[in-house]
């Protein structure tokens, strides 16, 4: 068995490193890799290619969940150009953003004491994803160059569309919870 030293994660998938991918082919390309690496094809394998086959399926397992999903992507497509997201250090944001997540999870707050949530959470989603949308395209064109504005401007955009992810997570939990 031979390992995949040095291959990022759209180098594993066969694909071009680009932030537009087709889903549906990542899906197929993802159960090919694993049925070639699934550790039930090296049972009967040495010690040392049953545990290369475990560590490869649980980078193709990272990979995968990493590239289906855009904002994950997008964090690692700036990690391939070198941008720290600087998660832990960095908390300097555009303030017109960081009020209208204070608005968001005001109104999520407010849910929560209406008649009829249901309509008003599906309201609050549908605002969300839009606005998630929107985040989705303003990466999507600063990744088209490769400057330290635009890479600014990408990174920015992943940023803010974690905080709308969290918040979409949020709202599926409320949902859940009222039902």
């Amino acid at each position: 068995m031979r390992s995949a030293p040095g291959k990022n994660h759209f180098e594993l998938f066969g694909l071009p490193v680009t932030f537009d991918i087709d889903t549906g082919d990542l899906a197929a390309r993802y159960r090919e890799v694993q049925r070639r690496v699934h550790p039930d094809k090296f049972a009967n394998a040495s010690d040392q290619d049953r545990r290369l086959s475990l560590q490869m399926t649980a980078l193709i397992n990272e990979a995968f969940q990493t590239l289906k999903d855009p904002v994950r992507r997008g964090r690692y497509l700036l990690s391939l150009r070198g941008i720290d997201l600087g998660d832990e250090t960095d908390t300097a944001m555009d303030p017109a953003f960081l009020m209208e997540q204070m608005e968001l999870r005001e109104k999520l707050d407010e849910v929560r004491r209406v008649d009829n949530p249901q309509t008003h959470l599906a309201e609050l989603a549908n605002r969300i994803e839009q606005r998630l949308q929107d985040g989705i395209e303003q990466f999507r064109r600063a990744l088209m160059e490769d400057t330290p504005e635009t890479n600014k401007k990408a990174r920015n955009a992943v940023r803010e569309m974690q905080f709308l992810e969290k918040l979409r997570r949020e709202i599926d939990n409320l949902e859940e919870e009222l039902n």
